[in-house]
Formats: structure tokens, C-alpha cells, sequence
């Protein structure tokens, strides 16, 4: 997937300044897909250059001009071409995993800090998570979203991403809990 792709799906919610795609971006994708605002604006150019989505300038008071992009019938076009296609390959890169594969030659005590890292930032990504379900669903339950929300590929990505933090934390857990018992079981070696 392209960062192109992402772009035009976040604008699937309306036009947007490019200052407010990077904050909702990186509010929504971000459990999926990251980019800096920097990767973004250039992106929105070249989007724009390619017919892709069409730009506004928009006068402000006390503030610089502003541009406010939407998307064009050419770049709704092209969503529905990715949305047709079938995706790449996935590919999974966990460093902490490779350390804690190699812990058992090396310093288990600071792998032991990084699974108790992994599973702080799990936490808090999770709460953030939780928080983003509340404003999606703006009062309504679940079932009813999802029957006659006007947009669910948002809420059914951040599902998506909070069952993978869930997971993190049950793993984290475990983790620690194995690596704490084995510590408490180790002899101890007298000089």
C-alpha cells in the first residue's frame, strides 16, 4: 500500500485542510499506517498534480491562507481500483521479538524492561484506542454503527487495531510472568 492510498481514504470523510488530514491521520490510520506531516504534504501535492484530489484556497483572518483538499471523480476512481485489487503480502519486523528470541544468551533483565515497555505503550495505545471507539460511535451502539453508519471502514480498522493491542498486552504478560518465574527459580551463585 501506498502512502497515496491511505491519503485518499482519509479524504473519503470530506475535504480537509492539509493541517487537519495530518491530525486526523494521524488519529485514525496511525494503528496501521504512518506518516509525517512532512510525507503527507508532499504527498497531497502530488495527488493534486496527478488530478487525483483538487485544492481550495481558503483566506483566513489572522491566520495564513489555508488550503482545503477533497477528493476529485478521478481519485475516487483510483479508491475504487485499490479497494478492487488484491493487497500485497504482509510483512511482520518486530525487533523486541528478535530479543526476546535471543534472550537466553543475552541480557534477559533488559529484555525483561523492554516487554515491561512494550506493554506500558500497549496500554496507553489501547486507552487512546478506547477513546477514538467512544467518538466514533458519538452515543450509538456497536450493532447500530455498523448497520447505518455512513462510514464503518474507519471503526472496523480501529477494531482491528485494538484487538492487535489487546493481543500485545496478553503476550507482555505472559512474557513477564514467564520471566519472572524463572528468575524467582534460578539458583543463586555465591562468590
Amino acid at each position: 500500500m501506498a502512502l497515496r492510498d491511505a491519503v485518499l481514504a482519509a479524504l473519503l470523510d470530506g475535504e480537509s485542510s492539509g493541517y487537519d488530514l495530518a491530525k486526523s491521520f494521524h488519529a485514525s490510520v496511525a494503528n496501521f499506517w504512518t506518516a509525517t506531516p512532512q510525507q503527507l504534504y508532499r504527498e497531497l501535492d502530488r495527488l493534486a498534480a496527478d488530478g487525483l484530489i483538487e485544492a481550495r484556497v481558503v483566506q483566513q483572518e489572522r491566520r495564513p491562507t489555508k488550503r482545503i483538499f477533497s477528493l476529485t471523480p478521478a481519485g475516487h476512481a483510483a479508491i475504487m481500483a485499490f479497494t478492487a485489487a488484491p493487497p500485497k503480502p504482509s510483512i511482520f519486523r518486530n525487533e523486541l521479538l528478535i530479543k526476546v528470541n535471543a534472550l537466553d544468551g543475552g541480557d534477559a533483565t533488559a529484555v525483561r524492561g523492554l516487554v515491561a515497555e512494550q506493554l506500558t505503550w500497549s496500554q496507553t495505545k489501547l486507552e487512546r484506542y478506547e477513546r477514538m471507539r467512544v467518538r466514533l460511535l458519538a452515543g450509538r451502539d456497536e450493532d447500530d454503527h455498523l448497520a447505518n453508519g455512513t462510514r464503518i471502514g474507519p471503526y472496523l480498522t480501529l477494531l482491528r487495531g485494538i484487538a492487535f493491542e489487546e493481543e500485545n498486552i496478553r503476550w507482555a504478560q505472559r512474557t513477564l510472568s514467564v520471566l519472572d518465574r524463572r528468575a524467582a527459580s534460578e539458583p543463586i551463585h555465591l562468590a
